[in-house]
């Protein structure tokens, strides 16, 4: 045997007796390190069992526990519905209508216009009294607190001076009605103010509704060097019997607005430039003024170039429309003449209605030929459209009145942007779904009052409407 092979079976002893001595040593250490940790499967295996069985009868609990919970909601909820009587499902409407003329107590069963008809005819006195076993009103004497003609005892009061205080108003107020004769009794007739600094405007309660009225002559008084704006609340429903306008005019103060009236003129043609107080000076060359009304963009602020007016004597109208029709202001020839057809020389019975005309559009022609599409005039103000909650209590009162003589598909009233002429301001656009529904609403509509102003209706073209092109 040479070396290598003597070297080798070396290797394979030492080999073999380090493989015994670690098979000797083996049990020991196994046996010191199953003293922590004994490697017991089938005691693993029943713990674990043990824990699963005890998840089991956690979740089996949780599933009673919600069962019974349920229960107890579902015997409460039918105890309290027996309990309860049964609502309507039927939508009611909120509020009544804001805007819309409502027919008087005991002619709820006719339209407006058959109302309208009927008084023109004679079939019904102008002066409604309601009958009523349980109060009378008595509303030229004080009886403050009357809830049923609150809404006819205040006025609103815009453009009020700065830092002004309730008790200075009052002490105005009172001061005026007592100075014209306004007042109907000993006392203040002006009982409660509540003003709103931050939107620059005041609320004053009478204590009667005939002084209110009388009251509302005061548009446009000046007031600390502010000419205050007094106009009816938007919650104003007149009472039957009762006047809406001022009988009595106070010398000096020219009202705002304009009554429609067979006296009312239309001024046209007015530069830009010219402001109020520079119209006014034109206009009262011919005489005092009862009312005055530049109308002006809400945007800007800026004139509109025309304006209505009327004069305290009646007799002037004439005069002045003829001296003041044709006139050249700077690059521009005034059109003056009366805002109404047919209001001058009664004709008897048969006498042609009142209709007003609105710049841009000749009545004269009609409505033009019918469409789907209706065109609403002379309902609303841009000023008006301003405000979110007043706009949508608008469209609201518009859809559903005009949703009485068919469907309306669409409805459109463009709102002023600020800075921006918005097209189509101030009207209102209808669609409907055929043109008899359209006609039908035309008819209806015509002559009838919004925020008591006479409602005037065109015709459309519906191209035009999809367009936007108003």
């Amino acid at each position: 045997m040479n070396q290598e092979e003597l070297e080798f079976e070396r290797q394979l002893a030492r080999n073999r007796a380090e493989r015994e001595k670690r098979e000797r040593d083996g049990p020991a250490v196994v046996s010191e390190n199953s003293s922590r940790r004994p490697p017991n499967r089938d005691r693993e295996r029943k713990r674990s069992r043990s824990r699963e069985r005890d998840r089991d009868r956690d979740r089996e609990r949780d599933r009673k526990r919600d069962r019974s919970k349920e229960m107890r909601e579902k015997k409460r909820s039918r105890s309290r519905s027996r309990e309860r009587p049964e609502r309507p499902t039927q939508r009611k409407r909120k509020k009544p209508y804001k805007y819309w003329d409502i027919p008087p107590a005991g002619f709820e069963h006719i339209t407006p216009l058959q109302y309208k008809a009927m008084q023109a005819a004679g079939q019904i006195p102008q002066t409604i009294s309601v009958p009523s076993t349980a109060m009378t009103l008595n509303t030229t004497v004080p009886f403050a607190g009357s809830a049923i003609s609150r809404q006819a005892r205040r006025l609103y009061v815009g453009n009020i001076p700065f830092g002004v205080t309730e008790e200075a108003m009052m002490d105005f107020f009172n001061n005026q009605m007592k100075i014209t004769g306004f007042a109907q009794a000993e006392g203040n007739p002006v009982i409660a103010v509540q003003i709103n600094l931050d939107k620059n405007f005041a609320f004053l309660e009478f204590r009667s509704v005939d002084e209110t009225t009388q009251a509302m002559a005061f548009d446009g008084i000046n007031f600390q060097g502010q000419s205050l704006k007094i106009r009816r609340p938007r919650d104003y429903q007149p009472l039957p019997g009762m006047s809406e306008c001022p009988t009595l005019v106070v010398p000096g103060v020219v009202s705002t607005v304009v009554q429609d009236s067979p006296h009312k003129i239309f001024i046209g043609g007015l530069p830009n430039y010219l402001n109020e107080d520079q119209v006014k000076e034109l206009l009262t060359s011919f005489g005092p003024l009862k009312a005055f009304n530049l109308v002006k963009d809400s945007a800007t602020g800026l004139s509109k170039g025309y304006a209505f007016c009327e004069y305290v004597d009646p007799n002037i109208t004439d005069q002045a429309c003829a001296g003041l029709n044709g006139m050249t202001l700077g690059d521009k020839k005034l059109i003056v003449q009366r805002a109404s057809v047919g209001a001058k020389g009664a004709q008897g019975p048969n006498q042609t209605p009142v209709q007003l005309q609105i710049p841009g559009l000749n009545l004269n022609q009609g409505s033009g030929p019918p469409t789907e599409v209706l065109c609403l005039m002379n309902m609303v103000t841009p000023e008006e459209l301003v405000d979110e909650e007043e706009y949508e209590e608008i469209l609201e009162d518009v859809r559903e009145e005009c949703g009485k003589y068919g469907v309306v598909r669409s409805m459109e009233i463009p709102r002023p942007i600020k800075g921006i002429d918005v097209p189509g301001c101030g009207k209102i656009f209808v669609e409907y779904n055929s043109v008899i529904d359209c006609q039908k609403a035309q008819q209806n509509l015509t002559g009838r009052k919004f925020a008591n102003r006479v409602v005037v209706t065109s015709y459309y073209e519906p191209d035009k409407y999809h367009r936007r092109e108003f």
